[in-house]
């Protein structure tokens, strides 16, 4: 079954993804330039590695660029988004805290810069707010992901930090409660009037800062849960791996698959990418063709039921607009 990319258009996201080297940004820029000769499409890469400035042979960065009529493209920094993120979370919270608690707090998310999951936090925050607004500006934007493992992390937390700011407002809702039951404990009161009605005589500067923070976590989690719903639905969103005919690639995307299949987002199909030519005369070279054509065979036994699509290893590099609309047009034939 071949991989329809004309079908992969109709998408209004598209991730590709797979093991770091085997040309993931070739084949995202080849989809995003041929996309754009029929629909606004903004290319956007999360990959610490940046290369879609040096497939374009021009330079990209933190700002939307514009790179032909219809396509846009952005390199996202995880460094910076997350000392992005760290500062939005810090003027956010300087609100809540006293003076004697900025000091700590700072120290605190200095700390939590350096902690596991803190860049894809900040990324997934910034997707999800691209998804949220760039969907009404651009037909189609197409992610060039990171590395596999890197993007599964990616993928799976907007299910961790739902449950973590579930708990968060919880934690919230408890002690605005008790904050409440505290400040009517005089001598005409009882804990057991109060909890029955909460709302009589409350603090209102310490309500309204708590009703604030509720509202700050409610608008994160939604943000997160209209990403998660687009990610997720395959009338919208699609996953599209690309490997090369080499063991580690083939084993790597074929758990890969199996884990994108678990969390619920739809894999569209594969591409095989640096497919060897059926006749090379060298030794040397038939040895390479020989395992590929074993690795070809596994790919298609490991992934039968997803359509697939070889491009074949190019004689030049991979640099500048009229080599990738050819590498589009080998894609789309």
């Amino acid at each position: 079954m071949s991989l329809n990319i004309s079908s992969l258009f109709q998408q209004r996201v598209l991730l590709i993804g797979g093991k770091g080297g085997v040309g993931k940004t070739t084949v995202a820029a080849a989809l995003a330039l041929r996309a754009s000769q029929t629909q606004r499409v903004l290319l956007v890469s999360t990959d610490p590695a940046h290369s879609l400035a040096d497939v374009f042979g021009r330079s990209i960065g933190a700002a939307i660029v514009h790179l032909t009529p219809n396509l846009y493209a952005l390199e996202l920094d995880p460094e910076k988004e997350v000392d992005a993120y760290l500062d939005r979370v810090l003027a956010q919270m300087r609100r809540f805290a006293g003076p004697d608690q900025i000091h700590e707090l700072q120290r605190h998310l200095r700390l939590s810069r350096l902690s596991p999951g803190a860049q894809e936090a900040a990324l997934l925050e910034r997707m999800a707010n691209l998804l949220d607004t760039g969907l009404d500006e651009y037909d189609l934007i197409i992610f060039d992901t990171a590395p596999t493992g890197h993007t599964l992390r990616l993928l799976s937390l907007p299910e961790i930090i739902a449950a973590w700011t579930d708990g968060l407002l919880k934690h919230n809702q408890r002690s605005e409660q008790l904050a409440k039951v505290l400040s009517h404990l005089t001598p005409q009161r009882d804990v057991a009037h109060v909890l029955s009605d909460p709302h009589q005589n409350t603090d209102s500067g310490l309500d309204s800062k708590s009703q604030e923070l509720a509202s700050t976590l409610l608008a994160r989690q939604r943000l997160f849960h209209r990403a998660r719903r687009i990610l997720h639905d395959a009338t919208q969103s699609a996953f599209v791996f690309v490997l090369t005919p080499e063991r580690l690639p083939v084993l790597e995307t074929d758990r890969a698959v199996q884990a994108l299949t678990d969390i619920g987002v739809q894999v569209a199909g594969l591409v095989i990418n640096r497919v060897l030519p059926p006749t090379l005369g060298e030794a040397f070279w038939q040895s390479h063709l020989q395992r590929q054509q074993t690795y070809l065979a596994d790919i298609q036994q490991r992934f039968a039921g997803y359509p697939l699509r070889q491009l074949p290893l190019q004689d030049q590099e991979i640099v500048g607009l009229d080599v990738l609309h050819a590498l589009g047009d080998q894609l789309s034939t």
